[in-house]
């Protein structure tokens, strides 16, 4: 464990990429102080894809890019603008819900964040706004992405968790949602405290709100497809990712319109370099936890915790402590397949319920993406806004407030995660 724990220190710090600090490391470790033969190595790989559930992932990938270039984005945003808009400061409101809109379909925050940047960020800048904010609370709406169904985190933790797909998806609705309301109170507030740019609100109409809405209806249409087909026992999550594409390309192609089918070799292109990476590093990382399992790392630390306290509440805050710290520095999936399989056996030891236990892990990686120096969220915002990353990040402390705070009231009441699960007959 030494071995793996210098190496991996020392790899990032050299600033190698996170699926070679893992691999490397892992491999490293094997060398040098165990028997075991290197052909075990790949075997690991291929046991760590070899799993019916990832395969979800290159189709909710798919049916994002699709999303983002049928003009589905753009149709959500304006139904929020349409609905929130006539509120003081209407565009940080219109980005938060919009937030959630595209949460439900795409399930990747630095997706959602870039779409919404992207389209919000210009109007800010135009009407006076405080673009630095803008793009802490597009940041901070954006990663609310992994805690809304359906998420990409959350089938990859399900499956390290070895925890139902859809009670996990179910799980993240109210706590989402909190998430988003609590973003919105706090751009009120800034926005009452701001100039007359700020109070430039869009006058409501229910034409415009019919009119939009209807135009955003179709999309709508996914998660509505998805959760439902999950909990209604018409198709696995697999299935479901795979008709969450095929809906996408329908929808954007032959309803809306804008996608070009010229366009989709270079669409399935994108998808399949966005899925490998994310599959390179699952393999990778199995091998990692395999090495960790085999050290007793999950035994150690669980007398240790034990020692320290026998509370499921003392385990739950060392457990949000330390996702909040590897966050900050390791990408989210990697931090999933590195930690997970530590503390998940110490949860199931502590009685924690392993839905409550896994939605608090999302919820922790989302403000991870937030969080610098690492927070890919935080970098996409800047990045679109044309601001340097650190301006920006001297506006999160009210966003990064308003998600702790939701963080946790998650950990003391696990009552709110897990009212869908168990009304839904998902989890007892």
């Amino acid at each position: 464990m030494l071995v793996i724990a210098v190496a991996f220190v020392l790899l990032l710090l050299a600033g190698v990429p996170v699926v070679f600090v893992l691999g490397a490391s892992a491999v490293l470790a094997l060398v040098t102080t165990t028997d075991v033969p290197v052909a075990i190595v790949s075997q690991r790989v291929f046991a760590g894809l070899n799993t019916f559930t990832l395969m979800s992932i290159p189709f909710f990938v798919f049916a994002g890019v699709i999303m983002d270039a049928g003009g589905i984005s753009r149709r959500i945003v304006e139904f929020a603008s349409a609905v929130i808009g006539w509120v003081v400061g209407s565009l940080l409101q219109v980005s938060c819900l919009a937030a959630a809109g595209l949460a439900a379909i795409s399930g990747s925050g630095s997706a959602d964040t870039a779409a919404i940047s992207a389209i919000m960020q210009p109007q800010l800048r135009r009407r006076g706004y405080d673009v630095d904010f803008g793009a802490a609370i597009i940041a901070s709406a954006g990663s609310i992405a992994q805690v809304i169904p359906p998420s990409l985190t959350m089938v990859i933790l399900a499956v390290v968790s070895n925890v139902s797909i859809g009670a996990l998806f179910l799980s993240g609705v109210v706590p989402g949602l909190m998430c988003i309301a609590i973003l919105m109170i706090i751009a009120y507030v800034h926005a009452k405290r701001g100039g007359p740019a700020y109070r430039e609100a869009e006058p409501f109409t229910f034409a415009r709100l019919l009119r939009t809405g209807w135009a955003a209806l179709p999309a709508a249409g996914m998660p509505v497809l998805i959760l439902g087909g999950i909990l209604g026992g018409g198709f696995t999550p697999t299935e479901a990712a795979a008709v969450s594409g095929f809906y996408g390309l329908l929808v954007g192609a032959f309803l809306y319109r804008d996608l070009d089918l010229r366009r989709l070799p270079d669409l399935i292109l994108r998808t399949v370099s966005l899925s490998s990476a994310v599959m390179l590093i699952i393999g990778t990382a199995s091998v990692f936890s395999w090495l960790i399992a085999n050290a007793n790392v999950p035994q150690l630390l669980g007398n240790w915790i034990a020692g320290v306290s026998s509370s499921q509440l003392m385990f739950l805050l060392i457990a949000n402590i330390l996702f909040l710290f590897v966050g900050m520095f390791l990408e989210t999936i990697a931090a999933i397949l590195i930690i997970v399989p530590v503390l998940s056996p110490i949860a199931a030891q502590m009685g924690v319920d392993p839905i409550h236990f896994s939605l608090l892990i999302i919820l922790n990686c989302a403000i991870g993406t937030v969080t610098p120096p690492y927070g890919v969220s935080l970098f996409v915002a800047s990045s679109v806004a044309g601001r340097p990353v650190l301006s920006v990040a001297r506006k999160l402390a009210l966003p990064l407030a308003g998600l702790f705070a939701v963080l946790i009231a998650v950990t003391l009441l696990p009552d709110l995660p897990l009212f869908l699960p168990r009304l839904a007959g998902l989890i007892d």
